[in-house]
C-alpha cells in the first residue's frame, strides 16, 4: 500500500464544518471576595461569538 499525503486530505477540510474546531475554549479567573483565593471557569465558546462573549464579561 502507498502511503498517503498529508497534503491530499485537505479537500476534506471542508467535511469537518460542523466539528468542534469551531470551538475555542476560555478560562476564566474569578476571584473569591472573603478568602482572596482564584478560581477557575473553563467555557467552551463557539468563536463566532466569541467577540459578544468578551464584552459580556
Amino acid at each position: 500500500m502507498a502511503k498517503v499525503s498529508k497534503n491530499s486530505r485537505v479537500g476534506k477540510r471542508t467535511a469537518n464544518a460542523g466539528s468542534g474546531r469551531d470551538y475555542v475554549k476560555v478560562v476564566q479567573s474569578i476571584k473569591n471576595p472573603e478568602t482572596g483565593s482564584y478560581s477557575y471557569k473553563e467555557v467552551m465558546v463557539h468563536k463566532d461569538k466569541l467577540d459578544d462573549f468578551m464584552k459580556d464579561k
